[in-house]
């Protein structure tokens, strides 16, 4: 990364993918590199976005990393740019090593009769309120870069022999070092932060006017329910049914491989009525922690497109209720490994909710690269725990019926054996019948032959004379 009439600085070897297991990496020298290198880093094109990356040891090598939105207002930089700035700092601290520099960059593509040179010089002050932040903390910013236009300047350098005023072309996509080793490494680059970003956008038009009568409804027909006395764990049981079956939905479905073509078949696959009943139930935080246990397994994939389209029926003004479905989303997607999609979820949570604090939690453990797995153990004891619990309440009840089951037949018994004991045992006069149980010859069933009249005989049995009701 050095640059002409400067010292020159480390060069930067870059760990290319947290999903491959032999860290192949890359030594980037030159500011083309890095920006090339950007996409790969994050997972996805970033646009419109403030991001910082830490750089530790001798070499460089790659920490921790930040994104933001860039402010539209200027006023907010200064206070922006310190908060970045002590938030990237901070994070590498917690994780034991404190940045030895940082290269940031400014992404924001032209827009109208703008131009990428425009765009840059607009944004300058910006990153040189970013670099005294990191300086004020004693963390140099090695280089800042400004990408726009598929083009990209550099604020630190001055000579136009490595970085000219109209700025320098970046290399066609997958020509680069980085691209190869990303290419290995198995990783692969989702497109534009816009573009992922869109997949959690609410829907429009008729399908929009469509869903909002749909949350209306479900919600003036939900409060009253509560207010009646209806338990929550019966709305609780209804939502997490409708969701088991609209999972089993997805799944048997398989997405199409263009992203707009899978979403548009998802959106299809969810009516409107379904979407706003779970969309409330999933505001019940019991509902959600249960939900959050679909995380893995061969469902996964159909889970994460269920918690998509769900966002994407939050249409105003139910916007806030985006986030239970939105940080479900980036949880599924950290857990299975997708950080770029999980970020990305995450902070559409926390934009939908500030104070949501299940996505601020996801939002801080998925930045600070901790393992999903231990929160995925606790969501498994959980889980098991609960099944136990059903099973012990199940064998209770049937223990219970049982128990009853064997008192009524007491009784039945012991009523059946008071009427035996106590009912007429005389012969019926002139007629030969026996007054007894029912179905040999008494009131109570059908009647036997009757003996001729005038015939009437007493029957022995075991040795002893008389009539019994009971033979």
């Amino acid at each position: 990364m050095s640059h002409h009439n400067e010292p020159a600085r480390p060069s930067t070897p870059a760990t290319t993918a947290a999903r491959d297991a032999s860290q192949t990496q890359v030594t980037l020298r030159s500011p083309g590199e890095l920006a090339d290198a950007l996409p790969y880093l994050l997972g996805f094109h970033p646009s419109d976005s403030i991001v910082l990356l830490a750089l530790h040891g001798e070499r460089g090598r790659f920490g921790g990393r930040l994104r933001l939105g860039i402010p539209e207002d200027p006023a907010e930089w200064e206070g922006v740019s310190e908060q970045l700035a002590e938030t990237l700092i901070d994070g590498c601290e917690r994780r034991g090593t404190r940045p030895d520099g940082i290269v940031l960059f400014l992404c924001q593509d032209p827009a109208g009769s703008d131009t990428g040179r425009g765009v840059m010089e607009r944004l300058r002050p910006l990153a040189q309120s970013l670099r005294l932040a990191c300086g004020e903390l004693d963390v140099p910013v090695y280089e800042a870069l400004c990408v726009s236009g598929g083009r990209y300047w550099s604020y630190c350098c001055p000579d136009e022999r490595c970085c000219p005023a109209e700025g320098t072309v970046l290399a066609p996509p997958g020509t680069s070092v980085m691209a190869a080793a990303a290419a290995y490494a198995g990783i692969q680059v989702r497109g534009t932060l816009r573009e992922m970003e869109a997949r959690y956008a609410p829907v429009d038009g008729e399908r929009a006017v469509e869903q909002e009568t749909a949350l209306d409804a479900a919600a003036a027909d939900l409060v009253p329910r509560l207010l009646g006395g209806t338990p929550g764990r019966t709305v609780r049981e209804e939502t997490l049914d409708l969701l088991r079956l609209l999972i089993g939905r997805f799944h048997d479905a398989p997405p199409a491989p263009v992203r707009a073509e899978a979403d548009a078949m998802d959106d299809a696959l969810l009516a409107a009525d379904e979407a706003a009943a779970v969309v409330l139930g999933l505001q019940d935080r019991t509902t959600r922690d249960h939900a959050a246990e679909w995380m893995e397994g061969p469902q996964a994939p159909a889970v994460l497109r269920v918690w998509r389209a769900l966002a994407r029926r939050c249409v105003p003004p139910y916007t806030e209720h985006a986030a239970a479905p939105l940080a479900l989303a980036g949880w599924v997607a950290w857990s299975s490994g997708d950080h770029p999609e999980a970020r990305v979820a995450l902070t559409r949570a926390l934009s939908a909710d500030p104070d949501y604090l299940f996505a601020q939690l996801l939002h801080r453990a998925c930045n600070d690269g901790l393992d999903p797995e231990l929160l995925r153990r606790c969501l498994r004891r959980e889980r098991a725990d609960r099944a136990l619990q059903a099973a012990v309440h199940a064998e209770a009840e049937r223990a219970a019926a049982a128990d009853a089951a064997a008192s009524t037949l007491t009784a039945q018994d012991t009523m059946a054996g008071a009427t035996e004991e106590t009912g007429p045992r005389a012969e019926g006069a002139g007629r030969g019948e026996t007054v007894g149980r029912a179905g040999r010859g008494g009131r109570g069933g059908p009647a036997g032959p009757k003996a001729p009249a005038g015939r009437a005989r007493t029957r022995r049995r075991g040795g002893h004379k008389g009539v019994r009701g009971r033979q």
